[in-house]
This record gives structure tokens, sequence and C-alpha cells, in this order.
């Protein structure tokens, strides 16, 4: 009989227990199917067990959880292969350099930097690297591996002894400005050939990581690459499962059956400021969690020195102890010495006993199951396999492990910079580094010579496993991409009478590529529960909805023409009510051509208010993985989703997108800028493959759509951000004279304040739309800057100034956002400039009296020049006193920014 289940039986009385000769009875007879038969058998019978009792009336929940000990017991423990040696010296010279950068960095600089995390898991790095994680070959995808962001000082340690990194490069971690520094974390933007994803930003990993396993299905069932046989490796800490992000897609990677998604939490019980759970025990709360959400989760808490103790103890004591144990006191106890833990962890008369004959050296040397290999290797192993659930290793780990006792297992090791001399040689000591001691307080590098075994021994192992890791690709085969003229049903005038908003222009340029050879089967369209909201129900039939399982049911509206239709080819993502799953969805999809070396082209439309607002700091982790696509906010501006109100009613994404430094946004009006704005996107991101991805607001509100105007410029125009779209006539030669701005919905009121100017008050106006405030200033920052450089040089002029030079009159904007968006290009404006906005919180209303209380609409446009007029002394100020009194507004209205 095993000796888990000999100490069972042998365990003191439970005073629960009515019945104990029938209770040892159950359990001899589990323990002889375990022996004879194996443990799987003995979980099904008592999973059927379970099922009977309930069956019978037993309704109540059973524990979700196992003991406090490693899940997978010796025997069913794998040999290790390679050279255990070789490899404890080199996780050994990685250790000492992680820990140098940080500490030279921090003699000469500030930039700080972090050790106790990558102490913590040198392990669980060392064993991936050496025997699991494979390179992207011609004949495997490559695993993918997101990498626990504090820990970064440990993997530039390990590319450094591969010869990947000079030492130039470590002495500069955290100075980059130079050119030859590192970056703090894994940040692609900064490092775009070797990091893949970004991952400090905690919870955002894990989240990414789920929807890229199942984007790599969508990958395999469509066709496009193959996948089946990579993994996802995720690497997160036990302080970062805090973030809702980290646990909130795990029931779909469940659902989903995600079997080569595999995390490894690095248990090691602190957070940034003290214990994850002082009070519990965060590896048995995880367990749960991921067992009730359909994973597999294997512990890894002992190391191999604690078998001796598990087969001497009879009666289950130590596992019991261990259980009882809270996280605060494991920490303390890891803090302490052998003796403390003598006295205070074996601290009853039969834990004593256990130990009698080890040394308190022997006690402390007992190693958590994370600093391992052996134990690490058996449960890489384990969840390599694969399988229908994806898989959570949890790894009970030491934070600050080796650093002394400054460092071990202390509250404030996630912030320590320096070493004291007697901590940096002790360290040296403890891993016989080849340091002498007139050189230690230098804190030197060590660097593996050419013909060392070391060397060869960690090259010969990522030969094996297909190149380096880190590593990402810059970028797939270009794509053919149609022409403008694809597009030319949008660049006319709608028919008399019909009216068609820019969603819906939108939905007809994505069925359009949809159906174009080269790009349609490389779409992505992403919607997460709105897709009739923004008309794309058509969308159903025509590609289908992407799911694995295909349809197992016939649709309600099966007999309709745009039915609910799921498909194992289908083309369409939807992602339920979760911005943030549809984002990780995109994400996946615009890094496709670096990560699977297949360029994908994704069409993510949500609610403008949910988009940049909800899931900002996703949208800023994508522009540092050098994402690719179009995000689409849909319903946008605050005034066009009349009824639905202050948490509907976006006013400022526009300018949170402005902040995006790759971010390309846009406001289109009309169908043709949107089409215009569209094509160039594809030309810049498909075929020439730039780094930059789209922020374009759609509109629900149908009107009028005009035609493209006429000239050589408009297009490029439209992309640069500004364009005439329709100047006064000749017979108005002699009228005082405006520049009226309109981006947007709002432009239709632009274009009607024009009109009145005109028949009200005798004023001409030249209209200009405004797609891209921010291009605009942008580009005159640019123009400033060049100046700045080349004071000498002829001044290039921005072009707002450039097309506006020649113009009469002063320049007012109105647009459905905030007036901070307009304001940007007040420096690069010649006249003088009134801006006209939305600040302030939504209203349920209609569009009508939303635009009259943001003062927004043709009245407040038309008052806005005739007061500029005024100001600049065209015409008296009685005319606006008096334009205010015909179009009834009262002075006395509140600002909407105080209303």
């Amino acid at each position: 009989m095993n000796a888990v289940h000999d100490a069972a039986l042998d365990s003191p009385l439970d005073a629960r227990d009515e019945d104990p000769q029938e209770t040892a009875e159950w359990l001899d007879a589990i323990g002889g199917v375990i022996e004879h038969a194996g443990p799987q058998r003995a979980h099904y019978l008592i999973e059927q067990q379970i099922a009977y009792a309930r069956l019978h009336g037993q309704s109540r929940p059973h524990a979700a959880g196992t003991p406090y000990v490693n899940t997978l017991p010796l025997e069913r423990q794998p040999r290790m292969p390679g050279d255990a040696e070789l490899e404890r010296r080199i996780r050994a010279y990685t250790r000492w350099n992680a820990m140098a950068m940080v500490v030279r960095a921090g003699k000469t600089t500030n930039v700080g930097g972090h050790i106790a995390s990558f102490a913590s898991a040198a392990v669980l790095y060392d064993v991936g690297f050496n025997h699991f994680w494979r390179a992207p070959t011609a004949h495997h995808g490559g695993d993918l591996v997101f990498v626990q962001g504090h820990v970064s000082p440990g993997i530039y340690a390990r590319a450094f002894l591969l010869g990947r990194l000079s030492e130039k490069h470590l002495e500069n971690f955290r100075q980059e400005v130079g050119g030859q520094g590192l970056s703090s974390y894994p940040h692609p933007w900064l490092m775009p050939d070797f990091w893949q994803f970004p991952t400090v930003s905690m919870g955002l990993g894990p989240l990414m990581a789920i929807y890229q396993t199942r984007f790599m299905k969508y990958l395999q069932a469509r066709g496009i690459a193959k996948t089946d046989d990579r993994k996802v490796w995720v690497f997160l800490g036990d302080g970062e499962m805090d973030e809702p992000e980290s646990l909130g897609a795990i029931g779909m990677a469940g659902r989903e059956r995600l079997g080569n998604l595999i995390f490894v939490v690095n248990a090691n019980l602190q957070r940034l400021d003290g214990p994850v759970r002082g009070n519990g025990k965060i590896v048995q709360e995880l367990e749960s969690i991921f067992l009730g959400a359909g994973w597999r989760v294997i512990k890894v808490l002992w190391g191999s020195g604690w078998d001796r103790l598990f087969e001497r103890d009879r009666t289950g004591a130590l596992s019991r102890r261990m259980m009882e144990v809270v996280d605060g006191e494991y920490q303390t106890l890891r803090s302490k010495s052998g003796a403390y833990l003598r006295e205070h962890f074996f601290n009853t008369p039969e834990l004593k006993a256990l130990v009698a004959d080890y040394s308190d050296d022997e006690l402390w040397n007992l190693q958590r199951g994370g600093h391992d290999p052996e134990k690490v290797f058996a449960a890489y192993a384990e969840a390599a396999r694969g399988g229908d659930q994806p898989t959570v290793i949890l790894a009970k780990t030491v934070k600050g492990y080796g650093m002394g006792p400054q460092g071990q297992a202390s509250n404030a090791n996630h912030q320590q910079k320096k070493m004291e001399l007697d901590a940096l040689r002790s360290l040296r000591d403890k891993y016989a580094l080849p340091i002498a001691d007139d050189k230690i307080e230098d804190v030197p590098f060590i660097e593996l010579p050419a013909d060392s075994k070391e060397l060869a021994y960690m090259r010969a192992r990522r030969e094996a496993l297909g190149g380096y890791l880190p590593a990402r690709r810059r970028g797939a085969e270009s794509l053919a991409v149609p022409a403008l003229s694809t597009f030319g049903a949008l660049l006319e005038a709608t028919a008399e009478g019909r009216g068609m908003s820019t969603t819906m222009a939108f939905v007809r340029i994505l069925g359009t590529l949809l159906r174009d050879p080269v790009l349609g089967p490389r779409i992505v369209p992403i919607v997460p529960d709105e897709s009739r909201t923004f008309g794309m129900e058509g969308l159903f039939r025509q590609v289908g909805i992407w799911n694995q399982d295909g349809q197992k049911y016939v649709p309600q509206d099966a007999g309709s023409l745009s039915f609910y239709k799921e498909s194992a080819t289908g083309q369409i993502l939807q992602e339920g009510i979760s911005e943030a799953g549809g984002m990780a969805d995109w994400i996946a999809a615009a890094t496709s051509y670096s990560t699977h070396g297949q360029a994908m082209v994704p069409f993510y439309i949500f609610y403008s208010m949910f988009g940049f607002q909800r899931v900002g700091d996703m949208i800023w982790a994508a522009a540092d993985m050098r994402a690719r696509g179009f995000l689409l906010g849909g319903i946008a501006g605050r005034t066009t989703i009349n009824g639905e109100g202050l948490q509907h009613e976006d006013g400022h994404s526009l300018l949170w997108a402005s902040a995006v430094p790759n971010c390309i946004s846009y406001d289109p009006a009309f169908a043709y800028e949107l089409a215009v704005i569209v094509q160039d996107g594809l030309r810049r991101m498909v075929a020439e493959q730039e780094d930059v991805f789209y922020y374009l607001t759609v509109m629900n509100e149908p009107y009028a759509q005009p035609a493209m105007p006429q000239g050589d410029h408009v297009a490029s125009d439209i992309l640069k951000g500004m364009y005439a779209f329709r100047k006064a006539g000749a017979d108005d030669a002699a009228a005082p004279r405006v520049q009226l701005m309109g981006a947007g919905t709002i432009f239709n009121e632009v274009i009607a304040a024009a009109d009145l100017l005109r028949d009200d008050w005798g004023v001409a106006a030249d209209l200009w739309g405004v797609p891209s405030l921010t291009q605009l200033a942008r580009d005159g920052q640019a123009a400033e800057r060049e100046h700045l450089l080349h004071p000498e040089a002829p001044r290039r002029e921005p072009h707002v100034t450039r097309l506006l030079r020649d113009a009469r009159g002063p320049v007012v904007a109105a647009t459905d956002y905030v007036r901070a968006l307009a304001e940007q290009i007040r420096a690069y404006v010649p006249q003088r400039y009134v801006v006209l906005g939305t600040d302030g919180f939504g209203r349920s209303d209609t569009r009508a009296a939303l635009r009259h209380f943001f003062e927004v609409d043709r009245h407040w446009v038309t008052i806005a020049a005739l007061k500029a007029l005024a100001d600049d002394g065209v015409i008296p100020a009685t005319r606006v006193s008096e334009a205010i009194r015909r179009y009834g507004i009262d002075p006395a209205k509140p600002h909407p920014l105080h209303a």
C-alpha cells in the first residue's frame, strides 16, 4: 500500500466520524484500486459514487481541491534528461548576471530594476528553455512564451550567456535612449527582434494568451496556419492573479478546450508589499478556481528532499501541518533559519521525531518545488502531454531565493535594487561562482568562454528546440490591396431621399473586402455582442460565426434571411458581452503577421464609449506589440446615440487615441472619407507592412451621403486630416467670410450653418472637412520641430496652415468631441480660431436636443461664426445679439460642462 494511503488509514480519529471502522474499510477499498488499477480508475469510481449520492438526495457540494502536496507522486515523475550539473552551473551564472544588471545600474543611476522575482523563478524558466520551448522553424510554428514582466533581467542574462546580447547591453539595462540599452520589461516596440508580448501591465498577459490560444485554433480551422502542435506558455505571479483580467477568461479557456495552453503561476506567496494571502493559502484558492473552470491543475509545492519525509510519515501529520500553515507564516519561515524551521514548523513531538536526525542546515536546504528542476520538469512534461483541458502549474517558490537574509522572503524585496558586500559573497559562495574576492564588489558579469561546456550545452539545447527564444518576426508576406475604385459606389452620392450611416458604409466596405480573392480569407470581423446594432447581421449567413464545434442546434431565427449561423469554418469572432475579449481577439489577429508569419486584417467594432475607455490598457499593449488592424468605435460621438445617456455617449475616445503614438485616428463624416481611409490603411499595413493601426469612428445616424469632391489632392488631403469640401461661390466675393470646419456627424450641422449664414446674415462660408484633427496636430508638431532643429532652412508649413493661408475670415471648428480635440491645432491656424465641442456628461434625449444642449448644432455654429466676425470688427456685435434672439437661445443657459 502506498504511503499516502497508509497515512490516511493511520490518521487520528475525526470527531465527525460516527463509524471509524466503516471509514477504514472504504479507504482500504480505494487504496486497493489505486494500487492495482491506478489513480485514474479510483477517480472514476469516486466520481460515480458522488453522482449516485447526488441522484439520491445528497446535494452538499464537495470541496474542489486536493491536499497541500505535489500533484504528481514520485512514482509518476519522469527522469529528467540532460546534464543536471551543467544546467545548475548555467542557472547560477544566469542568477548572478540578472542580479548584477540591477545592482550595477543602481550604482550610477536611479533607473531601478527587480532582482527578487527572477530569483524565485530561475528554475521555472531554465527548464523550459532547455527542454520544452520550441522556436519557429520551417517545420514548426514555434511555441509562444508570455514572460512575467518583472523577470526580464533573468531573460537578458541568459541571452547574454548565449552571446545574443553584449556586456554593453547589460550595462545599459533600463538606459535605452543612447541606443544600446535594454528595455525595463518585455516591450516589442523597443526591442522588435526580441520580445513578442508585453506582459508587465499585470493581468493582460493571461487574458491575451487565452484568446491568442483560441485564435490559433481559428487559424488552423480556416486553413491559414498549422497550429495544433504548438503550445502557449504563460508565466504569472500569484499576486498578479488578483488582477480581474488574470482570471477573467479562464472559463472560456476551459469551455473552448484549449489543451495547448499552459499557465505557470510562480507562487512565491508575495506580492509587492507583503503576502498575497497572509491569512490563507493562495495555491489552494487558485486550485479550486481553476478546477471549477475546467482546467487541469498540477501543484509543484515540495522539492525532492521532502520525498524522504513523506515516506517516513505514516500518519499524515506532515501533510496536515503543510495544510494548516498559512502563507504569511510560510513567508516568515523562509526568512529565518533551519533552527527556526525546526522550532516553528516541526512543532509537535510527532513532527520533531520525523526530522530528529536532520541537522538545521539539512532542514534549511529542503527546497520548495519550484526550485527543484526535477519536479518542475515532471510538471512541464505532464502539462505538455496536452489533451482537451488547459493546464495550470502552481509552483511554490521563495521570492528572493538565494539573495541572503536581507532579501529572501522579505516584505521589501520587490523594491530591492542593491546588495551589500556580505550578501554578494553569500550568493557567490552558495552557487560556487568563479568570482575572486577582490572583484566581487565590482559585481562583474560572468561571461562563458567560447569553448566552454556550458555554452556548448546551452546552444545544443536550443538548436534541438529550433533556435533562440525570445525572438520576434518583423513581418510576413505582403499582400495585394484592392484599389480605391473597388469601393466606387461609396464615392458617389446616395440617391435623392436616401440616407446611409457611416456604420452602414463600413459594413459595405467590409463586405467588399470579404469577397476579395486575396484579402478576403484574411479579414477577421470581430464584434462583442452588438452585430445587429451595427447592421452586421447580414454577415452571419455570408461568412458565419466561428465556433470550433460548428452549430449543434437549429437557431431560433433559422427561417430568416440573416439567421444566427455558427460554423467550424466561420470568419466572424463574436465574443458575447466582452469588450476585453474582443480586444484580445483583435490583438491576436493584429499581431499574427509576427506571431504566426501570416498577415491577418482584423476589424473590431465596438460601442465607441466602451473602447478606449474600457480597454485602454489593452490598446496600449497592442501599440507596444506593433499591432496592425482597424478598431472602429461604433455609434460614436456625444450626441449620436440618442436615448442611451451618460454611460454610452462618447465624446473623448479620439482624444485618448491621440495619445497612442502609432494609432492613426479619424472621425469621418462621409462614406467616401471612410473608403479612402480604409483603402490607404490596408496599403500601409498589409502591403507596405508599417507598424501602425487605425481607430475610426462610425455613426449610426443615417443622412444623405454626398459624392467625393473632385480634385487631384482630395484623397491625399483626407488622409492628412483636412480637405476642401465646398468653397463659397464667386457671387459671395464681397460678403463677409468665415471658414467652417467639421468632422463626423456634426459636419452636417456645420454645412447647415453655412446655409444659415448665407441666407439669414449674408455671410459666405468655406467648408472644410477635418476627418483627423490629431493627424493635423501631429503634422504641425513635426513641422515645428523641423524648424527648431533647422532654423536657417525654409519653414515647412503644416498642412492646416497651408490650406488656410489665403483663406479670409475667422475659423470655427465643431465636432461631437470635447473641445480639447480641436484645440490641438490652434497653434497652426493663422486666423482667429473658435472651437465648439461636447464637454460634459451625456444625456438621454433626441439628437437635436443633445446638439443644442452641448452647443454644437447649426445655430450655435452660426452664432460662433458671427461673434468671431464681430471680434474681428467685420460686423457689429448687435448682429450677434440679434441671432441669439432669432434662434431662441437663452443667454442664461448653464454651461454643459457644469449642468
